[in-house]
C-alpha cells in the first residue's frame, strides 16, 4: 500500500462536529498506516484536543485571514511531505490556497464542507472552489446539490461523505443503570440533547416545548458554548431548574444516550448530517428532530424519526408527547433508526470513501 502524507488545516477555534470529524477520520486513516496530521491556531481547542485521538497537530496562527497565515504555511509546506491538503474551514482554505498558489501548486487541494450555511456566489469564492481546488467533499447530499444547483459547481468534482460513526460503539444500553451512575432520576421520562450550545441547535426552542409538558418529563442537556448563560436563564425563568440537567461536556456521551427515553436535536440551520443525531440512532433512540441541512438522509418522518418544523416548539411538544405516551412507538423507531445508521453510515465507510478521494486527488494510487 501506498502511505500518503495527508495534511488537515482547521482554522476554527470551536469545538463541535467538524472538529470532531477531522480528528476521527485522521485517527482512522493513521491506524490504516497513513501519515495524516493537522495545522490549526495553537489556542483551538482542536489542538489541545488532538493528543487525545492520537494525531499529530502543529500550532501555527492560521486563525485570521492574515498574510502572516500564508507566509506560515508556505514555510511549513515547503520543509514537510504533503501529498493532498485537507482544509476545512473558509479561514484556512484560503490561507492554504494562496500559499499553494504561492509554491506553484506542488499538491492539490480537496475542500470539505461541514454545513449548510450557503457558499457567496462571486468570483473570489468561485476560484476558490473551483481553480484552488481539486475536490469539494460535503458531509451530506443536500449540501453537496446546493453548491451544484446554486452555484453551479461542477458535479463531478463533488463528494457526498457523512460521517461514519462506529455502530459497536454507540449500542443500546439499560437507562436504569445508566441513570444510576449519572444520578439521573429514575421515576421521569428523560429527553435529551447532545450538542454545542449554539443558537441554531435549536436548545431554546426544546427547553420551550418541555416547559409545556407535564412535570414528570425531565430534560438533560450535554455538550456546552456560548449560549449557555441565556439557557440557563430561560430555564429558571420557566421554574424548570429541578427538571433540567445541564450536564456539560463530556468527553464519553455513551452512557448519557443510553440514560434517555427519547433524543431531540431541532436544529434549524448550518447542519451536515449530525453526528450527535447518528449517535443518539445507534443507540437505539427515539428521535424529533427537523430538516436542517441534511438531516432528512437520516430522519424518514414516521420511518426513524419523527420530523418537525423549525423554531416551532409546538410541534416539538407534541412530538415528544406523542413518545412519551408510546413504549411501542419508541421502540419501533429506536430499532429503524439503529439498522438505517449501521447499514448506511458506518466509520469503515467513511474511511474508505475518503482514503480513496485522497488518492484520487493526490495521484498516488493503492
Amino acid at each position: 500500500m501506498t502511505r500518503l502524507a495527508i495534511v488537515h488545516t482547521e482554522s476554527s477555534l470551536g469545538w463541535g462536529g467538524q472538529e470532531i470529524r477531522i480528528l476521527s477520520e485522521s485517527q482512522g486513516l493513521i491506524r490504516r498506516g497513513h501519515d495524516v496530521k493537522l495545522i490549526c491556531a495553537p489556542e483551538a481547542r482542536i489542538y489541545s484536543e488532538a493528543k487525545n485521538w492520537g494525531v499529530p497537530a502543529i500550532a501555527l496562527p492560521i486563525a485570521k485571514k492574515r498574510p502572516l497565515g500564508v507566509k506560515v504555511l508556505v514555510e511549513w509546506l515547503k520543509r514537510n511531505r504533503c501529498d493532498v491538503l485537507s482544509a476545512h474551514s473558509s479561514t484556512d482554505s484560503w490561507l492554504a490556497a494562496l500559499a499553494l498558489l504561492a509554491l506553484g501548486r506542488p499538491v492539490r487541494m480537496v475542500r470539505t464542507r461541514h454545513i449548510s450555511a450557503p457558499v457567496p456566489r462571486n468570483m473570489l469564492s468561485r476560484w476558490l472552489y473551483t481553480r484552488a481546488t481539486a475536490r469539494i467533499v460535503t458531509a451530506g447530499e443536500s449540501l453537496r446539490r446546493e453548491l451544484i444547483e446554486r452555484n453551479q459547481f461542477a458535479a463531478e468534482r463533488i463528494d457526498s461523505v457523512p460521517t461514519g460513526i462506529d455502530a459497536s460503539r454507540f449500542t443500546p444500553g439499560d437507562p436504569a443503570i445508566a441513570r444510576a451512575a449519572l444520578k439521573l432520576p429514575q421515576d421521569k421520562t428523560l429527553v435529551g440533547i447532545v450538542a454545542t450550545l449554539r443558537s441554531w441547535k435549536g436548545h431554546r426552542y426544546l427547553i420551550e416545548a418541555v416547559a409545556q409538558l407535564p412535570q414528570s418529563i425531565g430534560l438533560v442537556i450535554v455538550g456546552d458554548g456560548p449560549q449557555r448563560e441565556a439557557l440557563e436563564a430561560l430555564v429558571d425563568e420557566r421554574n424548570m431548574r429541578t427538571r433540567v440537567r445541564f450536564a456539560g461536556d463530556q468527553r464519553d456521551v455513551v452512557p448519557w444516550l443510553q440514560a434517555l427515553d427519547i433524543f431531540a436535536l431541532p436544529s434549524y440551520a448550518n447542519e451536515g448530517v449530525p453526528q450527535a443525531l447518528v449517535q443518539a440512532m445507534l443507540a437505539g433512540l427515539p428521535c424529533v428532530t427537523t430538516n436542517a441541512g441534511s438531516i432528512a438522509e437520516l430522519a424518514a418522518h414516521e420511518s426513524t424519526a419523527l420530523v418537525v418544523p423549525a423554531r416551532d416548539p409546538g410541534a416539538l411538544r407534541d412530538a415528544i408527547d406523542k413518545l412519551a405516551a408510546n413504549p411501542d412507538l419508541r421502540k419501533n423507531l429506536g430499532a429503524a433508526a439503529r439498522r438505517h445508521c449501521s447499514q448506511h453510515l458506518s466509520y469503515e465507510t467513511m474511511l474508505d470513501r475518503m482514503e480513496a478521494i485522497y488518492r484520487q486527488v493526490s495521484g498516488k494510487r493503492a
